[in-house]
């Protein structure tokens, strides 16, 4: 048997090195028993999906596409409590024999603390698994995503694969634009999603190694050198961790469908614990479909915080995902939420300042990557005025830098140093550099108001990459958003891989 044909077996051979892995049949393995996973659950034959999990699990194929996953994620130099990181080939292929079943005991998780999202000042906890226990997660995630997938709510768009925020927010405007369209908004907010879900519920209800997850539910974390147990929740930065929170919340879109009647004008979209629900009137929101969501919650260990659940009405507009919604008259504007615009304009001059004495060229890199993620972001919304408002904001910070790095200097010789003229631009902030070649190039702060703005193409409700009958949907949709082929069923960029 060749060192290949043993590789795509599941066998592992010492001849097989990790720069002459074949990925292509790694990934086309991996992904033909997913596909059999994703058939068993829709025919509720749990007995096949829990056998061809093991098999799944048990695979030198998907053990190695789960390092792979890890260690080239942006997460990949973050260590957990025991400081290892898999670096090296060799460390990689090592790693394939400690992704075992038997004896495996996960260790604790390293406590960090990062921003929440539309804030500076407060933080949401993380924790860090180590390099081991992350690959045994992402493995065991291979063998998940096909349920996952299956069983998802239509509207559910938050890590799952081939959906983003722009897929929420269309759907979004579609459930609210026209006329005839639901007035009044339900804003939910779960309290402490993550760390609040009731572990007997995940290990009753998950379909994965019940012995594996209650490992990784009681592996508790180390914060300051002190380890703690945890009892409830599923930690913010492990691999599972957003799968098993949609699943946990999978069911509230029929259950609120089964109890209403299509007067009630009633839809409902979420993105991971952040979701809103329509109603034709303040009553149904308030005495109908509230009441449902909680006691669904409740069984789950979670609950509705009472201070950030609100019912709005569409005239009044409402925050969701960082965008506005709101109706002005009979018109329905999606616009970047200002909050949203005030914080990033404040990261932005904190950027500058952080970079004070920094090399020009440096300065545009960091900022070029933060400008254009942010309004890319945006991209598909009705951005045009806050996209220029931005870029005026980010003109008079740089204009400031500059006057500050040379107090003594005239404003046309700063002008002519790291300014120069394009057509009927006058003040374009850039920076002449020489690449490999010695080729001298102006490098130019990016604009945000020179983004394309094109309404997005909303997903399917029902599709998703494990059903058979969407392979040349999802060929179609992939080909008209540029996305290679070959990444077709690639999902790490939508979960938080540390």
């Amino acid at each position: 048997m060749t060192a290949v044909a043993q590789l795509l077996t599941g066998a592992p051979s010492s001849s097989v090195t990790w720069n002459s892995i074949n990925w292509k049949d790694i990934n086309a393995e991996v992904y033909r028993l997913q596909m059999r996973i994703a058939k068993a659950i829709r025919e509720n034959r749990r007995g096949k999906v829990k056998a061809l999990q093991r098999l799944l699990t048990h695979s030198f194929n998907a053990k190695l596409l789960a390092i792979k996953r890890v260690t080239e994620n942006s997460g990949r130099k973050t260590a957990g409590v025991d400081g290892v990181t898999w670096v090296s080939s060799e460390d990689k292929m090592q790693a394939t024999q400690t992704l075992k079943r038997r004896g495996y005991q996960p260790l604790p998780l390293r406590r960090i603390y990062i921003p929440k999202k539309n804030s500076l000042i407060d933080v949401r906890p993380l924790g860090i698994p180590t390099m081991r226990d992350r690959c045994m997660q992402a493995l065991h995630m291979l063998a998940l995503a096909p349920i996952a997938e299956t069983k998802a709510d239509r509207n559910s768009y938050g890590f799952r694969m081939k959906r983003s925020c722009a897929d929420a927010i269309e759907q979004c405007f579609k459930s609210l634009a026209k006329q005839r369209s639901s007035q009044w908004i339900l804003e939910g907010d779960i309290k402490s999603c993550f760390d609040k879900i009731s572990h007997s519920w995940l290990k009753e209800n998950i379909l994965m190694d019940t012995s594996i997850l209650n490992k990784w539910l009681k592996s508790g974390y180390i914060e300051k050198k002190i380890f703690y147990p945890t009892e409830e929740g599923t930690p913010q930065g492990g691999i599972i961790s957003p799968a098993a929170a949609n699943l946990v919340l999978d069911g509230i879109e029929a259950l609120i469908k089964s109890i209403t009647i299509r007067s009630d004008k009633v839809n409902f979209v979420r993105y991971a614990d952040d979701f809103i629900a329509t109603g034709s009137t303040k009553e149904i929101l308030e005495n109908k479909i509230k009441p449902a969501i909680e006691s669904f919650l409740k069984e789950r260990g979670l609950e509705l915080s009472q201070e950030k659940t609100k019912i709005t009405h569409i005239n009044d507009g409402f925050d969701f995902l960082g965008f506005n919604i709101r109706k002005y008259g009979r018109k329905l504007l999606i616009k970047p939420a200002k909050k949203n615009v005030l914080l990033f304009l404040k990261s932005v001059r904190g950027l500058i300042k952080e970079n004070g004495t920094a090399k020009t060229e440096d300065l545009i890199l960091r900022l070029n990557a933060r400008i254009r993620g942010w309004s890319n972001y945006y991209r598909h919304a009705v951005s045009a005025d806050a996209f220029s408002y931005v870029d005026h904001c980010i003109f008079e910070a740089i204009n400031i830098w500059v006057k500050r790095r040379h107090p003594e200097k005239s404003a046309g010789w700063r002008h002519k140093k790291y300014f120069h003229r394009q057509g009927l631009r006058s003040w374009i902030f850039s920076v002449k550099i020489r690449n490999k070649r010695g080729e001298t190039r102006c490098l130019e702060l990016f604009r945000a108001s020179d983004v394309k703005i094109k309404r997005h193409i909303k997903i399917q409700g029902e599709a998703h990459p494990f059903d058979p009958a969407f392979k040349d949907y999802f060929e179609k949709r992939n080909k008209r958003n540029k996305i290679n082929p070959r990444d077709a069923g690639k999902y790490e960029r939508q979960l938080p891989l540390f």
